[in-house]
């Protein structure tokens, strides 16, 4: 049985800063070398070459390490960052610490951690890349304890992207790719991705080629997937309740309809297991929910509740930024906290124009 899960969420204060981490070592919260993920946004442009990424992981890996934790192991720890944070969303990180609890029969938080098979530049996009990182799915899932599927209520993915130099690659083996335009490929392959953690999951049938980024129907509930060029392989985080793990936190989950639906963040809420009033307010929170992890995505038919808007036919701002911006400060205002995850780019994650939604909380 995998140890009890303890989790906080510390500010970033710059694009080097890891101070709130080491502070949590330093005061003994916990220990560097039980540190087992972190997830976090960034305050790059969210882009290809959004290096604000690496510059974050150095730092918060270099604080284990000086806090007394083994580099070759350091190394090990999946540490997933999320470039930009567009409109009010602050940069932050979410760390977990496995920690020791008493067990308990009530289903508490549990994190387990793999990474895929390497994915090659011709994968991505396509029936291989889904498998490898169902495969993946499955290995998580049973480090953190978690036999049934219904327990798992988040699963954060960091897959590689196509670049100049891999499409390369794979032109002089004699390959193809799914696409040749760099930007392209971060939605083609977080999309992917997440119909390997739906097939892992039970929640859809292993699609055809064809299905990707096309059959829209086909989605996860739980998939939350970035990608970037700093790994050629799926590192996988799943999050989830087990019985026996013990500790004070809980995570569910819910999906927003679209880009406005502030019931669905507030239906993950519930479903972590905080009892609100029917009409809530960030008060009634009272300092008990941790975070909120979110993915979103602009409709494709460029509507909201009935509405035209323009996001996908500018020019001048991309509509990744304009998508996490606008969600961004829908979560903010459910939450009360400017420091919330979320991610664009969310094809086959969550109903089209809407996205998946977790939140984990403290009990009491």
């Amino acid at each position: 049985m995998p140890s009890a899960i303890d989790v906080r969420k510390v500010p970033i204060h710059s694009v080097a800063d890891a101070s709130e981490l080491t502070k949590l070592l330093d005061d003994g919260v916990f220990k560097a070398d039980r540190v087992v993920a972190i997830i976090g946004k960034t305050e790059g442009n969210g882009g290809v070459n959004d290096y604000t990424r690496i510059i974050a992981d150095r730092a918060f890996r270099e604080a284990l390490v000086a806090g007394g934790a083994e580099p070759d192991k350091v190394k090990e720890v999946p540490i997933v960052w999320s470039g930009g944070t567009d409109g009010v969303i602050s940069p932050h990180a979410t760390i977990f610490a496995t920690t020791d609890a008493e067990p308990t029969d009530e289903p508490r938080l549990t994190v387990g951690y793999a990474m895929s098979e390497t994915l090659l530049p011709e994968d991505i996009g396509r029936v291989a890349m889904v498998r490898k990182v169902a495969d993946g799915v499955k290995v998580a899932m049973e480090r953190a304890g978690i036999t049934e599927v219904v327990d798992v209520h988040y699963v954060q993915t960091k897959t590689p992207l196509l670049t100049i130099h891999t499409i390369r690659d794979a032109k002089q083996r004699g390959q193809t790719v799914w696409t040749e335009h760099t930007h392209e490929s971060m939605d083609l392959s977080n999309g992917c991705t997440a119909l390997g953690i739906a097939v892992a999951l039970g929640e859809i049938e292993m699609p055809t080629d064809a299905d990707v980024m096309h059959n829209l129907d086909l989605f996860s509930s739980v998939a939350s997937c970035s990608s970037g060029v700093e790994l050629d392989q799926a590192q996988i985080v799943v999050v989830g309740n087990a019985a026996g793990v013990g500790g004070r936190f809980r995570i569910g989950h819910a999906v927003m309809a679209d880009a406005l639906d502030q019931d669905g963040i507030w239906d993950a809420i519930r479903n972590a297991g905080l009892d609100l009033p029917e009409r809530a307010h960030h008060t009634d929170l009272k300092g008990r929910l941790v975070n909120v992890f979110l993915k979103c995505e602009a409709s494709q038919d460029g509507m909201v509740r009935e509405r035209r808007n323009a996001m996908l036919d500018d020019s001048d701002v991309h509509w990744h930024r304009q998508i996490k911006s606008a969600v961004g400060g829908v979560t903010a205002a459910v939450t009360g906290d400017p420091a919330v995850f979320v991610s664009v780019s969310a094809a086959h994650q969550g109903p089209a124009g809407g996205g998946p939604v977790a939140a984990i909380v403290e009990l009491d």
